[in-house]
């Protein structure tokens, strides 16, 4: 089972959240309908900027919780560095 950390944002440089998942086409389609966490419905986050896959839900967990303790610029770094326009990349999820 493969499963995937992931960023969302409201704009380039605006609100961020960070999330893990086994579903990740599943889980971006429930932040978009408002279904999932009240921070990504009152603060608009709804384009999927970054991801990475990784072997297990274990191991993303541990991704994610790394990287919600990184300083802002440092996340901006990651995202700029493979989607420099910060644009939707829901067409890329692998199936």
């Amino acid at each position: 089972m493969t499963a995937c950390v992931y960023i969302l944002a409201s704009r380039p440089h605006g609100a961020i959240y960070i999330g893990c998942t086994a579903d990740l086409r599943r889980r971006v389609a429930q932040h978009r309908a408002g279904a999932v966490k009240a921070h990504t419905r009152i603060y608009g986050i709804h384009t999927l900027v970054w991801f990475e896959t990784h072997g297990d839900l274990a191991e993303a967990r541990l991704r994610e919780r790394r990287l919600k303790r990184w300083r802002r610029r440092w996340k901006d770094a990651l995202i700029g560095e493979h989607n420099p326009h910060w644009q939707d990349i829901t067409a890329f999820i692998p199936d």
